[in-house]
C-alpha cells in the first residue's frame, strides 16, 4: 500500500518519538512535525485505519509491524543520502538533513539497495546514527547520554540526537565530531552543566542541553 509523504513523515516520527518517550502523544507529534495537534489526530485516525498504527488518549500512539517497516525503510533511505552526500558531495554534516528529507521519499524498489552497495555498506551516517539494515534491522550502537558519564570518566562521541544545523554548527566549533574523545573534569549541581576536555585540549564549559543530545561510547573502566 503506498503511503504519502506526510503519512511517511508521522511514521517516522512516531518511530523517534517512541524510542525516547514512553507514550507519544498528538502534542508531542505535533511538536516534531511543527503541526497543530487537531491535524495530527485526523492523520492518526488515517494511520489506524491503514493499520500501521495503533493510536488512544490512554496509552498514545504505537507502530504496527507494518507501520515500524515503512518507518526503517524511510530511516534507512534518509541515512543513506546522508552519506552519499558528505562522502561524494562534499555537503557538510550541518548541511544534509533538509536535503535527505526530500530525497528519502522516492520510491524506488532497487535504489536503496543500489546506493548502499554504492556507498560501500556504511554502517551509520554522517551524524553517528545507525543506518537500517535492508531487512528492517536497526542495529544498536551508542545509547549513553554525555550527560550521564561520571566526573573522571573518559568516553567517545558516537551520534548527536540533535541533527539541526545550528546544533552541528556549534558543535564544529567545538571540535566535537564522531569520535571525538571527551573526558568529563566536573559537573555543576547548579544546572547540570559540564566542564570537558575534547581530544586532550583545553578545558571547555558545556550546557546540559548540549550535553543530553550527544550519545557516546564509554571507556571501558
Amino acid at each position: 500500500m503506498k503511503k504519502t509523504y506526510s503519512e511517511e513523515n508521522y511514521l517516522k516520527a512516531i518511530y523517534h518519538l517512541g524510542k525516547m518517550e514512553n507514550k507519544v502523544s498528538p502534542k508531542a507529534i505535533a511538536d516534531a512535525l511543527e503541526n497543530n495537534p487537531a491535524s495530527v489526530i485526523d492523520m492518526l485516525k488515517k494511520l489506524q485505519d491503514k493499520e500501521l498504527i495503533t493510536y488512544d488518549k490512554s496509552n498514545g500512539a504505537f507502530l504496527t509491524p507494518p507501520g515500524e517497516s515503512t518507518a526503517l525503510d524511510i530511516i534507512r533511505k534518509h541515512r543513506l543520502w546522508e552519506v552519499f552526500l558528505v562522502e561524494k558531495l562534499n555537503y557538510g554534516w550541518d548541511e544534509v538533513h533538509d536535503i535527505a528529507e526530500q530525497l528519502e521519499h522516492i520510491h524506488d524498489d532497487q535504489l536503496a539497495k543500489k546506493l548502499d552497495d554504492f556507498l560501500g555498506n556504511p554502517a551509520v551516517d554522517p551524524h553517528g546514527d545507525p543506518i537500517p539494515s535492508s531487512s528492517g534491522k536497526m542495529p544498536v550502537y551508542a545509547t549513553t547520554l554525555l550527560s550521564d558519564i561520571s566526573i573522571n570518566q573518559s568516553c567517545k562521541v558516537g551520534s548527536v540526537r540533535d541533527t539541526s544545523a545550528p546544533f552541528l554548527k556549534y558543535l564544529k566549533q567545538l571540535e566535537v565530531g564522531l569520535g571525538a574523545r571527551i573526558t568529563v573534569i566536573d559537573k555543576q549541581e547548579f544546572d547540570n552543566s559540564m566542564v570537558i576536555t575534547i581530544n586532550g585540549g583545553t578545558q571547555k564549559t558545556v550546557s546540559n542541553k548540549m550535553t543530553d543530545h550527544i550519545l557516546v561510547i564509554p571507556d571501558k573502566s
